[in-house]
């Protein structure tokens, strides 16, 4: 029996390096979803409908292969926080966040239509942030960049230096990919890493 095709829904090179940890074959194929809150939606339940959203949008295309789709929402005080784009907005979330917690939700989708398979998971991870000053934030963003990332950390990288505590479960959900929700669905789909 030929394996199982898997597709990664995401253009995000910190999910595709997230994923070839687990030494599985797939490809890419970026989603075409609208990322768009709908009015009065929590940052959680958000996060969930994207990741769905976005492993179904590729399925369709797809019908055969397993599907991942994931999205991540970072809230603070029930605000969506999201990727900043730009150096000014990256200032101001740092700004925002220096000496709070924040949670960051990370939800991972797994989808076959072929098969009717489709689970749902989020991981929740609490981050706590160091009391910044100016200077270190200036610095940091013209070292790490991070105007991809929510929150404008980029924690695998520069940006653990700008936290105190990380509280998870789930140690790769704040990079962007819950790794152990991911494997658990997938050997739920039948895509086994440790199977010959």
């Amino acid at each position: 029996m030929p394996a199982q095709r898997l597709i990664l829904g995401s253009t995000s090179r910190y999910r595709r390096e997230l994923m070839e940890r687990l030494r599985l074959p797939f490809e890419i194929v970026a989603p075409e979803v609208d990322e768009s809150p709908l009015p009065g939606e929590a940052p959680a339940p958000l996060a969930r409908r994207l990741a769905l959203a976005k492993a179904l949008a590729v399925s369709r295309l797809h019908p055969d292969a397993v599907v991942i789709g994931s999205d991540q929402v970072c809230e603070l005080d029930g605000d969506a926080i999201g990727k900043p784009g730009n150096h000014e907005r990256a200032t101001a979330q740092l700004q925002r966040l220096r000496g709070r917690s924040a949670l960051f939700h990370t939800a991972v989708a797994v989808v076959c239509a072929a098969s009717g398979f489709q689970a749902e998971e989020l991981a929740t991870v609490n981050v706590h942030f160091r009391p910044l000053t100016d200077d270190e934030i200036e610095r940091y963003l013209r070292l790490d960049e991070p105007y991809d990332c929510a929150g404008s950390g980029r924690c695998e990288a520069l940006g653990i230096t700008l936290l105190d505590a990380i509280d998870s479960d789930d140690p790769t959900a704040l990079v962007g990919l819950p790794l152990i929700r991911t494997a658990r669905m997938l050997r739920a789909a039948g895509v086994d890493p440790l199977q010959p």
